[in-house]
């Protein structure tokens, strides 16, 4: 790109944003037009500056950066998210990029490293950093089946919701998993009810298995009765 890339950092830590919009706006390839504390700011501010590319944190109070990432890759195509947290852990990684993030960083990256993520991104490529690179190709050099191919009737968070359910988690487990609260749980898990045309949530999750998803909880959370 020849032009520098318009970037908005969302993180609730003030002392870390503070020090990240500092780094950035050393670039002289990047200038940072805005900062958000939460995932409803950074909606609102993404509106108002249409950056091309939200740096986002994963885990703030109120919308956190999985529902942010998501509805930004709705209400904002054309504009980038490039992950940069502290999480590492796969359930994490996939979320993120279920979500829509076109990159995923973890908070240790170095300056040169964020700063080709961020340009990379803005020029439509998939980013990962090192720590996580390997496992998102080996995920896919396994031969998963992309979620878009089951149940196509499924939005991507309908799919990430559907997954854990068939890995055996109750909704107050999913709702700490993916930050949202147990009411939005609950009216996935009823939309997704409803698309499958299954009768309860036994058959749901019976459905779900058959199709290759699930498979043991990765910690999080216990599995709870049907309902």
């Amino acid at each position: 790109m020849t032009s520098t890339v318009r970037v908005l950092v969302v993180d609730d830590h003030p002392v870390f944003r503070a020090g990240m919009v500092a780094v950035l706006d050393d670039l002289p390839a990047i200038e940072v037009v805005a900062q958000a504390g939460d995932g409803e700011e950074a909606l609102a501010l993404t509106a108002t500056h249409q950056p091309d590319v939200v740096l986002m944190d994963l885990r703030m109070p109120g919308v956190g950066g999985l529902e942010a990432t998501a509805r930004t890759r709705v209400e904002h195509p054309a504009v980038a998210v490039v992950v940069l947290t502290m999480d590492s852990d796969d359930d994490s990684v996939f979320a993120a990029l279920r979500a829509g993030a076109r990159g995923y960083l973890l908070k240790e990256a170095e300056v040169d490293e964020i700063e080709r993520a961020i340009i990379g991104a803005a020029c439509g490529e998939a980013v990962f950093g090192a720590g996580v690179a390997g496992r998102v190709l080996a995920y896919f050099a396994a031969g998963r089946a992309a979620p878009s191919a089951t149940f196509p009737q499924l939005t991507p968070r309908e799919h990430e919701v559907l997954e854990l359910i068939a890995q055996g988690l109750d909704n107050g487990s999913i709702a700490r998993r993916l930050f949202l609260s147990d009411k939005t749980v609950r009216n996935r898990v009823s939309d997704i009810l409803g698309k499958l045309h299954a009768r309860s949530r036994a058959e749901m999750v019976a459905l779900a298995r058959d199709a290759g998803l699930g498979g043991p909880p990765s910690g999080g959370g216990s599995a709870g009765p049907p309902r």
